[in-house]
């Protein structure tokens, strides 16, 4: 993250060792208040729980190759449409899917 960046997360502690980073970092105690105007955290509990979701699929994934996975989750998740989805690899592979 870029220093001065703004982070918006839950009260999990996993999260407590972000408060002595270079960013601001704001809570959302969601049995107090779902959302702040336009800041919440839905957006990446989304996206996670639907990384998980399409991860699970594969019974365990090699830790090596972890990042390759998280990006086509990322990839899935900003593209849910499958026609987009084929149209997209068409444009990469320069040719026909079937």
């Amino acid at each position: 993250m870029i220093p001065d960046s703004i982070l918006y997360s839950d009260y999990w502690r996993g999260y407590n060792t972000l408060n002595v980073s270079e960013f601001r970092h704001y809570r959302m105690n969601h049995s107090v208040r779902f959302a702040d105007s336009k800041n919440h955290i839905n957006g990446i509990e989304n996206f996670w729980n639907q990384a998980k979701r399409h991860m699970r699929k594969f019974n365990g994934i090699p830790l090596q190759h972890f990042h390759l996975f998280l990006k086509e989750s990322e990839w899935r998740f900003n593209n849910p449409s499958p026609q987009l989805q084929l149209r997209q690899l068409r444009q990469w592979v320069g040719k026909n899917l079937n």
